[in-house]
């Protein structure tokens, strides 16, 4: 019988990491990333990103997990001793703690979207009220600010049941759900007047407009989408048993996320350019074009309905994942500390998260490089943190382990030899941390140089 600290099964493993990268990495953030760097080249630099850099860099993740089945930090203390590397899984708490406390308030206005759709409120309204009506919602603090506990307060409740009773139990059913209903969805946007323009807005890409920052911020996705550089595939890859097959989950897990991106996008640029949205419109997109959507669909207030309930699963799948980091990291293998420290944790991260909840009323005018308080944490974990973190875990398995433990752990369990091996460790010594290197050392000394492959 299997442990409750590990997966019941190889599908249920599948689920689990498919619930914390393809939540809102894909389904909110995605959209309005691509939205605001232009659209068809950022969506090219994701995709190359995350097929050449970002998929080897998951299989590197989960070797990593497996093989020392431990968390986070106990996982680097133990392979990288006295050394500056140790200090990663410490990184990656770090990282998740500030990442829930902005993710919790999307997943706060999931719930007060819910709310909206149930009373009928949203169906009074016209295609062109739908964000000033999200508008008003967010910029009132105890809307915010409850919605944000609540949603916190669910996710510490599952997490707290443990791996199998809780984060592998809930995403069994809400991750097809959700692919159902995005195919529905992004049917029926190819049907909207908008399409060819929010079609070509997607896949057409203009390298003229392409700077460091679109291309930092296309790396930065790629690797938030796939859960990368955080430490959250290797904790949740410490729970698989020797049976799993690592690289084709890795492989299958960066499919459906591009898939899922894409769906995404289909979904809201045909809807954007219908109903004269503006793309750059920013973390509240989604929430602005979803139900413009829906308003000309039959039914469409029901469908709504069922989207903002998928999305507070997606938001919920990706919380799990971001919390379970947090606590693994200070139960040190202990069940018996479960409980206490979800609920702790989860209290600390509303602390942090409350001025993000804020910063689109209250202090929508404090200012953080030219940012309010919810961009700025966004921008540092997506694209300091994250990128940081991600080439420590290269340098980590190019130096703290050998290629014979990392070939032993690759092959376990999976379909695939020797041959495609060597490819994967070839890419991961020489393409993602030269190529990681590069885009942090331009971005940070601001030499612009990336800017001119693209001109």
């Amino acid at each position: 019988m299997a442990s409750s600290q590990q997966w019941s099964s190889k599908l249920g493993f599948l689920y689990a990491t498919a619930g914390s990268a393809i939540g809102l990495g894909a389904i909110w953030k995605f959209p309005y990333i691509a939205g605001t760097n232009g659209g068809g080249a950022f969506f090219m630099l994701f995709l190359g990103f995350t097929l050449l850099i970002g998929v080897p860099l998951l299989i590197g993740e989960y070797i990593l997990g497996r093989h020392s089945g431990s968390d986070a930090i106990t996982t680097f203390r133990k392979l990288a001793p006295k050394s500056v590397f140790q200090a990663t899984g410490w990184l990656g708490v770090i990282t998740c703690f500030l990442i829930l406390s902005f993710y919790s308030v999307i997943g706060g206005w999931s719930l007060l979207y819910l709310g909206s759709s149930l009373t009928g409120q949203l169906s009074q309204l016209e295609s062109d009220q739908f964000a000033v009506r999200f508008a008003d919602l967010i910029s009132n603090p105890y809307l915010a600010i409850g919605a944000q506990a609540f949603f916190l307060a669910l996710t510490a409740g599952i997490v707290s049941q443990g791996v199998q009773k809780g984060i592998e139990r809930a995403s069994k059913w809400m991750i097809p759900g959700l692919f159902i209903l995005l195919l529905i969805l992004a049917g029926y946007s190819l049907t909207l007047e908008g399409a060819r323009e929010g079609l070509a807005f997607l896949f057409k890409p203009d390298w003229s407009n392409v700077s460091n920052d679109v291309v930092l911020f296309a790396l930065g996705q790629s690797f938030f989408a796939l859960s990368l550089g955080v430490s959250i595939m290797v904790t949740l890859s410490s729970y698989a048993s020797k049976k799993q097959d690592l690289p084709l989950s890795a492989i299958t897990l960066g499919g459906m996320n591009i898939f899922v991106a894409v769906l995404a996008g289909i979904m809201i640029f045909p809807g954007v350019f219908t109903f004269n949205l503006e793309p750059s419109e920013g973390p509240t997109l989604i929430f602005a074009a979803v139900p413009s959507i829906f308003s000309t669909m039959p039914y469409g207030q029901v469908l709504v309905f069922l989207f903002f309930i998928l999305f507070f699963f997606a938001a919920l799948s990706t919380a799990f994942s971001l919390l379970e980091i947090v606590v693994a990291a200070f139960m040190k293998g202990d069940s018996r500390k479960r409980q206490k420290s979800s609920w702790f944790f989860a209290f600390l991260v509303l602390l942090m998260g409350v001025p993000s909840a804020l910063s689109f009323g209250v202090i929508d005018h404090w200012s953080i490089f030219e940012m309010t308080f919810f961009d700025a944490i966004d921008y540092i974990v997506s694209n300091v943190f994250i990128p940081i973190g991600a080439l420590c875990i290269s340098f980590v398995l190019l130096f703290k382990m050998r290629r014979r433990a990392l070939f032993l752990e690759f092959k376990q369990g999976s379909v695939f030899g020797r041959k495609l091996f060597i490819v994967w460790y070839t890419i991961i010594v020489t393409i993602v941390p030269i190529a990681i290197s590069v885009v942090l050392i331009d971005q940070l000394l601001g030499l612009n140089v990336l800017s001119i492959f693209f001109s």
